[in-house]
């Protein structure tokens, strides 16, 4: 008699592993995450603060830089307090909605993520090849409304992911070998055919990184062709030097998920939990440097956060006739 291992009913819940072989040293794994996540709420809130207090940088550049700040918090907030109840708790289990709230936050920012760095990229090249159109082409307004269809497609794209693993049947086992619910992760849950989700997967992140990628790589073929153009050194010194953090942003940001996604797709001998640290190392790494970089390199918001930093009491005189309160 053969006994089938699956039901047609939904799990209440799933069980996150965590790291797998591990499970030893996750209270020495915490240590560094938690102090990165500490950094990334840090320098995004502070990014976010001196931003909307500061009138002056009430800038379609800026805004940009608000509109990463939001996705990089969304993307590490997500997912790291789970992992860290893990370490910390061993509080393993989660939810069958939790466990799609969370796939579903984890994959629309990282669409929407990708959609600020494509309009970021086309802000440098309208400031760079369009410079006295850039008021006209890129306001604030149409900065906000770049942002809304943003989220719209985001949300489009990804919510039919949660919805057709809704009436999926999924196995007994519920344990997912991960510190995070992601979509192909819990698609290994389901004893059913998976062909419709696994290529709705697969066809939004090509038609997502299709396009944003052919965006960026278009805006800065025509910064180059315009910057090549320049005579002047000092011009040329200055374009190059104001597409420098967008494209340090940008490493930041796809270099983890594309070492994650050439691990699982080549490295067939790599242990499991490198690649779960390196998929770890995504919601980690580009939401903590990328307020540092922007600190840095940006002389605008530098100037403003200098300026809070060391700000002083002005000293208080008092009249030779009056006493002091």
């Amino acid at each position: 008699m053969i006994t089938l291992n699956f039901t047609h009913v939904r799990p209440s819940f799933f069980i996150l592993k965590g790291i797998p072989g591990l499970e030893d040293t996750h209270i020495w794994i915490s240590i560094p995450f938690s102090s990165m996540y500490f950094i990334t709420v840090l320098g995004n809130c502070t990014i976010l603060f001196i931003i909307t207090t500061e009138r002056m940088l009430h800038k379609p550049m800026f805004l940009l830089l608000c509109m990463l700040a939001l996705t990089d918090l969304g993307m590490s907030t997500t997912t790291i307090p789970k992992a860290l109840c893990i370490f910390w708790f061993g509080q393993r289990e989660i939810s069958f909605e939790g466990c799609l709230t969370q796939m579903f936050f984890i994959h629309s920012i990282s669409v929407m993520q990708s959609a600020v760095l494509m309009t970021m990229a086309f802000d440098r090249y309208v400031a760079i090849c369009e410079p006295l159109r850039y008021a006209t082409i890129l306001s604030n307004g149409r900065i906000g409304l770049i942002g809304l269809v943003s989220l719209v497609r985001a949300i489009m794209f990804v919510l039919p992911m949660p919805v057709l693993l809704q009436q999926m049947p999924f196995c007994i086992s519920q344990v997912i070998p991960t510190t995070y619910c992601e979509h192909m992760a819990v698609v290994k849950m389901v004893c059913a055919d998976t062909t419709v989700n696994r290529m709705y997967g697969l066809v939004i992140a090509l038609v997502v990184v299709g396009l944003d990628f052919t965006a960026i790589g278009s805006s800065y073929a025509f910064i180059i062709r315009a910057v090549m153009r320049l005579s002047s050194k000092e011009a040329h010194h200055k374009a190059v030097n104001t597409c420098t953090t967008h494209i340090c942003v940008m490493l930041t940001s796809y270099t983890p998920p594309l070492f994650s996604f050439l691990a699982h797709r080549f490295g067939r001998g790599i242990p499991p939990h490198i690649h779960i640290i390196l998929g770890n190392l995504y919601f980690l790494v580009p939401p903590m440097l990328n307020p540092i970089i922007y600190g840095v390199k940006t002389k605008e918001f530098r100037d403003k956060v200098t300026k809070y930093c060391c700000r002083k009491k002005e000293p208080i005189t008092i009249a030779p006739d009056q006493k002091p309160v």
